[in-house]
């Protein structure tokens, strides 16, 4: 080790130097979180050439209606045109730039740019252009469309010019998740956590449970994943019986599993573990805090998480959903945002408290940021070096394998 380290320049913030620091089984280099350069490249080589999970069609309830969706410089409109087709557009003017859609939300007859009045359709088109030459090209100048997915009413947007290939993955997930019947939600809470911290450090800190157990005291009475060991046969053959009767599909795995491998570029993973005795959805006393999901007929004593790959996760219980996502804003500036999901039939007072309903993922998100504040100044120092994963991070190494990957080769590496 000691040669080894006496090759390597663990300070720097060189993005083609830093990328051959990478050891397997160990933790990224320093300049990964740290260096003004790399971020830009995680924007322009990573988030753009990805997909994105931005949000649900109940946001889109109407022709016209449309939301934003920001992360660091990009802007994304997603919006229903007059033929009730979703469609996703770079929120950039294609005059001199300027942001066109400046509201969050709401609904539009057109988009109009606020500097010199250009107006799109809602399909992205370019209708009107003052004073421009005879031989201008109106066909040629609308928004730059983004290319848009959905699983179940949630929608995936990607802005590259040939994204990853998602629909196999989206048709291998399908029927592992079609009883909760995830188009039929609608948004009970929203929230945003910033963590002045990497979103790396942020994504890094989702795919492990490594930490649950030290630092996640209110999930660890409930959630197995803390304690692998914990996970015994009778607690597993609980969980497959209860998701038997309350309907779930028994092809559906009762671990983790990647799903869409062979034929899919995205990373799919669905996967269920269960809830400690007493457990029937993420609560303080483990009631359920909201009707059940779907087509489920009971609840089930476990968590069905989901990936639609690495930026896009999903925690389902029978009685709601929870979404996250770790949204870059600079290079040490990360919003983790949480939406919770319920029946979009539920009525906020009658069938659910927003408090119960929310309080499991406030409070463990609260530790999330201390602990990925602190994890980010630490690895300031310029004391740090990558240290050795545990058998607990494993799926750490999925997202090094494919962020490096996505790097290098926009690099042009092999």
């Amino acid at each position: 080790m000691k040669d080894l380290n006496a090759k390597i320049d663990w300070l720097t913030e060189d993005l083609e130097a830093l990328l051959g620091t990478h050891r397997d089984g160990y933790a990224m280099a320093r300049g990964f979180y740290t260096s003004a350069e790399v971020y830009q490249e995680d924007i322009k080589s990573y988030w753009n050439q990805t997909w994105i999970w931005v949000g649900h069609t109940c946001q889109l309830p109407q022709k016209g209606s449309f939301f934003l969706f920001d992360y660091g410089p990009e802007s994304i409109i997603i919006a229903r045109d007059r033929r009730g087709e979703v469609g996703a557009f770079v929120n950039v003017c294609r005059h001199r730039g300027a942001r066109v859609c400046t509201e969050r939300a709401g609904r539009a007859h057109a988009f109009s740019c606020p500097y010199h009045a250009w107006v799109y359709e809602l399909n992205g088109d370019l209708r009107a252009a003052r004073e421009m030459d005879a031989g201008f090209d109106r066909a040629s100048h609308g928004l730059l469309k983004a290319h848009v997915r959905i699983l179940d009413g949630l929608i995936f947007v990607s802005t590259a010019e040939n994204p990853p290939e998602i629909d196999d993955a989206i048709a291998e997930l399908k029927p592992l998740v079609a009883p909760f019947r995830l188009d039929q939600l609608k948004i009970a809470h929203e929230a945003s956590y910033p963590v002045p911290a990497n979103w790396k450090l942020a994504i890094e800190n989702y795919m492990e449970c490594y930490h649950c157990g030290p630092a996640h005291l209110d999930y660890s009475q409930s959630h197995s994943l803390k304690d692998p060991h914990s996970i015994t046969p009778e607690l597993l053959a609980s969980l497959r019986k209860a998701s038997v009767d309350a309907g779930l599909p028994a092809e559906a795995n009762f671990s983790w599993s990647k799903v869409g491998h062979e034929t899919a570029d995205m990373d799919a993973y669905c996967g269920r573990y269960p809830l400690y005795p007493g457990y029937h959805t993420g609560s303080k006393d483990g009631a359920l805090v909201a009707p059940l999901l779907g087509d489920l007929k009971t609840p089930f004593n476990g968590a069905n998480d989901m990936q639609l790959g690495i930026l896009n996760n999903f925690l389902i219980y029978s009685d709601h959903v929870v979404g996250y996502r770790f949204v870059p804003r600079s290079v040490q500036e990360t919003d983790i945002q949480m939406v919770w999901y319920v029946r979009e039939d539920a009525v906020e007072g009658e069938d659910y408290d927003l408090e119960d309903l929310t309080w499991l993922w406030h409070v463990t998100t609260l530790d999330d940021e201390r602990i990925i504040r602190v994890n980010q100044e630490g690895v300031n120092s310029f004391h740090f070096r990558p240290g050795p994963l545990s058998k607990m991070e494993e799926f750490m190494t999925a997202f090094y394998d494919g962020y490096l990957d996505q790097l290098t080769r926009a690099r042009g590496g092999a």
